[in-house]
């Protein structure tokens, strides 16, 4: 699954659109393999969000240093009849030579903003697009989702248990991903743990308390075969009754030298079981066994759960963090900036883009706080920091692989960044977003001959 891997056969180049195909095989008959720039973007924030985090440019890079067509995916190119066997053969010898410059993974950023900015031969720039897209466009949604999720659950452990509804393998190992970089905890995603080290999180499902006639003999073998871990789910039945038969199974596991870490509530009212079941708890002397929640949750519902004061004290969100179910998709462009020398930009109705392969600095407030953001060409030097950084040339990574730990250290830098107002669940304004003087002469009229 690793992206850009070759499997069976099989590799991640033919993950592209026809039409990318159909271009580059007239860029190379007509000679266009000079020098192109395009820019990875999202045209404008969807509503509820007032930021977007970057994530998911390893996979990218992954992909680019190991773009390739396999044998079987060139005889099937060359056997489709919309090809013409010189291109095919042009293909057996294609691989990614270009330059990208990026945001790094974990840094908020708005709309407009390059998130990535890949320059190569026309036709290699052209043909990684749709890829690179899927990549970058899926973790970026998902950790912008679980970044909202985390502020709502305000210092509360969060795990993610989304694999089983998540649009496919890929998918949830991504998001398992995505969510960890945003200030998850862990997963429940084995192959997630395994691939990224993620800490990984799970107990026991209803089926192994129905497997058992008696609930509180479910409770306890479980504790005995997992002595470290005793997280039992007491929703099964009656989830009173069920902290009742934790609170009477205690004392025994105690002699046994166990202890109950926790329980968990995967139905219901869950913030009016989550008090019954402390009071519970709390009387039987069990102060110190922690209530985990679960069932359709999202940052909404978070965040009434911690506002109205619930004893919950770790969320296991699924579903709604893995699909991004309120904003499942971001308005995302790869879109030519520059060729041969020349910008380049677009002037169709609701999206216009900015010419030139461009920056975008940052300015911060004396608490470290955004103020605004600028995009500027490359060239020009920007009022605040710079925040695209090289991150390849000449089709292999400058630096070696990021470490998620320093990934998810600055994801949750940037977020005390924002100013309160975009890290509300209904966010104000984001900052503004000035355009250089030198991009603003570009797209004069004098200028749009050649957009």
């Amino acid at each position: 699954m690793p992206s850009g891997s070759e499997r069976d056969g099989v590799s991640d180049a033919l993950l592209l659109d026809q039409y990318e195909l159909t271009m580059a095989q007239a860029y190379f008959e007509h000679g266009m393999t000079a020098p192109a720039s395009f820019e990875l973007f999202v045209r404008r924030l969807p509503r509820d969000r007032g930021f977007l985090i970057a994530a998911g440019l390893e996979q990218a890079l992954d992909f680019l240093e190991s773009f390739r067509f396999t044998e079987s995916e060139l005889d099937y190119l060359a056997g489709s009849g919309q090809l013409s066997r010189a291109f095919v053969e042009r293909l057996s010898r294609l691989r990614f030579s270009g330059e990208v410059w990026a945001l790094p993974e974990g840094t908020a950023f708005f709309a407009n903003e390059p998130i990535v900015r890949v320059t190569a031969p026309l036709p290699e720039a052209q043909l990684v697009e749709t890829r690179l897209i899927n990549l970058l466009h899926f973790q970026t949604l998902i950790a912008s989702k679980a970044a909202r999720v985390v502020l709502a659950a305000q210092g509360r452990k969060l795990i993610d248990f989304g694999l089983r509804r998540a649009h496919g393998a890929e998918a949830g190992l991504f998001a398992a991903r995505a969510a960890y970089v945003a200030g998850f905890d862990g997963t429940s995603n084995v192959q997630a743990g395994a691939r990224f080290d993620i800490p990984s999180y799970g107990t026991m499902a209803h089926s192994f308390i129905q497997a058992h006639e008696d609930e509180a003999l479910a409770f306890e073998r479980f504790a005995v075969t997992h002595p470290d871990n005793v997280v039992l789910l007491i929703d099964t039945y009656d989830t009173e009754a069920a902290a009742e038969k934790v609170v009477a199974l205690s004392s025994r596991l105690r002699d046994r030298g166990i202890a109950i870490k926790a329980v968990r509530i995967d139905s219901g009212d869950l913030g009016a079981h989550a008090r019954k079941v402390r009071a519970i708890l709390d009387a039987g002397g069990l102060r110190d066994v922690g209530i985990v929640a679960s069932s359709g949750l999202d940052e909404r519902s978070i965040d009434l759960l911690v506002r109205s004061g619930s004893p919950i004290d770790m969320f296991a969100p699924g579903t709604h963090v893995v699909t991004s179910a309120d904003t499942p998709f971001l308005d995302c462009a790869y879109k030519l900036v520059e060729y041969a020398g020349r910008p380049c930009f677009k002037l169709s109705e609701g999206k216009v883009t900015y010419p030139g392969r461009k920056q975008v600095s940052r300015i911060l407030d004396a608490t470290g706080q955004i103020v605004s953001d600028t995009l500027h060409l490359q060239d020009e030097r920007g009022p605040g920091a710079p925040l695209l950084e090289r991150v390849m040339v000449g089709g292999h990574r400058v630096f070696a692989a990021a470490k998620l730990t320093d990934v998810r250290r600055r994801a949750a830098e940037s977020i005390v960044s924002l100013p309160l107002r975009l890290r509300a669940l209904d966010p104000g304004p984001p900052p503004p977003l000035a355009l250089s003087s030198q991009i603003e002469a570009l797209m004069r009229p004098t200028n749009k001959a050649t957009p």
